[in-house]
């Protein structure tokens, strides 16, 4: 089912079919460097496309796999999945991209496309990112498209940083122009 789409991306659920191409990015040491599941092999990939659809079913959100509109290609995931961050359940935004495709500004685009679409078409109230200090490209990402004001926290052994982004926030960026698919 296809989620949304901006100018150069199909935004869409994964299927079981999707476990070869996203174990190529997952199987990629850089693309997993900041990973609390370290690099995946196909079985790992499998059984995290499983968790992306019982998120779907359970959450309505999940991390939904990134489409090059060019090229046809998956190229990552971006999406909302619940965390437990120091026992609170939170929406977490997440995203993973192919080392081909960095550097080309489709984080921010997928990104921002998501919370659009977390913040117009559900009831959540706010998101959270979760990103280690070291991860310099994330914590790019996650200032260019709103994420301002963070607390640190220790993760799964891990110091990071939980930045926080309010539907009210949000809605502060009213410019963005991207085409919804009902759902």
């Amino acid at each position: 089912m296809n989620i949304c789409e901006t100018q150069r991306l199909l935004i869409r659920q994964f299927s079981i079919d999707d476990v070869p191409a996203l174990s190529k990015i997952l199987s990629d040491d850089e693309v997993m460097k900041y990973s609390i599941r370290g690099v995946c092999d196909e079985a790992a990939t499998g059984e995290f496309i499983k968790w992306c659809l019982q998120c779907y079913d359970s959450y309505d959100l999940g991390p939904w796999a990134l489409i090059d509109k060019n090229s046809d290609l998956l190229i990552g995931f971006c999406g909302i999945s619940p965390q437990s961050v120091a026992g609170n359940e939170e929406p977490n935004l997440g995203y993973r991209l192919a080392v081909d495709f960095w550097n080309k500004g489709l984080a921010c685009e997928a990104a921002k496309s998501v919370l659009k679409y977390v913040f117009t078409q559900t009831t959540h109230q706010s998101v959270v990112v979760i990103i280690e200090p070291e991860h310099i490209a994330s914590l790019r990402v996650a200032k260019k498209i709103g994420f301002t004001d963070y607390s640190n926290h220790e993760f799964h052994g891990r110091a990071v940083q939980l930045y926080r982004l309010t539907k009210a926030q949000w809605n502060e960026w009213t410019s963005l122009d991207v085409a919804y698919v009902a759902t």
